[in-house]
């Protein structure tokens, strides 16, 4: 939530629940619109899906920052657009396209549960590459996550590997997105649409080729067998639009809630999106499934509260050690006149 704000509580409360409206609203238009690109429209080409939606958040980007001013553009020095920038882009790129790809294959409610195992896979690589401790309690409140997981998969009745793989790796490449963020974009205080404005144009280039080259033909087959080819390309377009205000929409949902709420509201928009899609495509979910689903969204809760609270005793320790030294100092300071006399 924005620090310093005037706005009374309520007119703050209701800013709030607007913006977790609005991000809950375009995530699962973004979701549900790929999954009927892929499913209902038979476009089954993940790569020009992912191409459009960068050359839209390319366009949105510059719209927002260079003509309507919604954030001042973050200058970046030309040699860090290359040494980090390029790289995060690579990241992002591969990140987005494993998504509409696990998409593709597999359905929403089971991709959702599974990119919920980003937590654990993000500590796991931290523990792992980077040699970073836990707090116990960390490592405990992944078993939730994990074992739903583990549930979710066994009970899948659309389960496919493909389709499970590339959600998986999809966390794992989110994870290292996250991890490398705090190396790569150091000293860079990059808000959602500034990071959009400098990735998407490299995203945009390093997909364009290998889209074209994988799927050129299969796309240009596909148009031909079309009737009208103004309704589906109107979908795909608008996808590619509802991608940019997503990012949007993450901006301004940071900065009108706390971290507590953030991240209450990350999960049960998952929840939200798993009903919305099922009650749209008719795909099967036993119960075990769900109850599966449902272990795993308590348990990224759980997780972020966790980390959370120990994020705030860290705090409060830091701030207690700081005035203890205060106090030490203020006393020695008080007692060399009188060793003076």
């Amino acid at each position: 939530m924005e620090k310093g704000s005037t706005l009374p509580v309520g007119i703050t409360q209701l800013r709030g629940v607007i913006a977790i409206l609005q991000w809950w609203s375009f995530n699962v238009l973004v979701i549900i619109m790929n999954k009927w690109i892929f499913q209902k429209l038979d476009f089954k080409f993940p790569l020009t899906v992912s191409t459009v939606h960068f050359i839209c958040s390319t366009i949105g980007a510059h719209i927002a920052i260079k003509v309507l001013n919604v954030k001042p553009l973050i200058e970046v020095d030309p040699q860090d657009r290359l040494r980090r920038i390029l790289p995060m882009s690579f990241v992002f790129c591969v990140n987005i396209v494993l998504g509409n790809v696990s998409l593709r294959y597999i359905p929403v409610s089971f991709m959702q549960t599974i990119k919920s195992f980003t937590p654990a896979t993000t500590v796991a690589l931290q523990w792992l590459v980077w040699k970073k401790s836990f707090d116990r309690r960390v490592w405990l409140s992944l078993i939730p996550i994990v074992g739903g997981i583990v549930l979710t998969s066994v009970t899948e009745l659309s389960f496919n590997m493909a389709g499970f793989l590339a959600a998986f790796f999809g966390c794992v490449v989110t994870s290292t997105k996250t991890i490398l963020a705090e190396s790569l974009l150091h000293g860079y205080n990059f808000d959602s649409i500034n990071t959009v404005y400098y990735m998407a144009p490299y995203a945009t280039m390093i997909l364009a080729l290998p889209a074209l080259l994988l799927e050129g033909l299969g796309v240009v087959s596909w148009m031909d067998a079309q009737e009208s080819l103004l309704a589906p390309l109107l979908i795909i377009f608008l996808s590619g639009v509802s991608a940019f205000c997503l990012n949007f929409s993450i901006f301004y949902v940071i900065h009108a809630t706390t971290a507590v709420t953030f991240n209450v509201a990350g999960n049960m928009k998952v929840a939200v999106a798993i009903v919305i899609s099922w009650l749209i495509f008719k795909n099967p979910i036993s119960f075990m499934n769900a109850i599966g689903c449902t272990i795993t969204l308590l348990g990224c809760t759980f997780y972020g509260y966790v980390r959370h609270r120990l994020s705030q005793q860290a705090s409060v320790k830091a701030a207690s050690t700081e005035l203890e030294s205060v106090q030490l100092l203020s006393v020695v300071n008080e007692e060399r006149p009188s060793r003076l006399i």
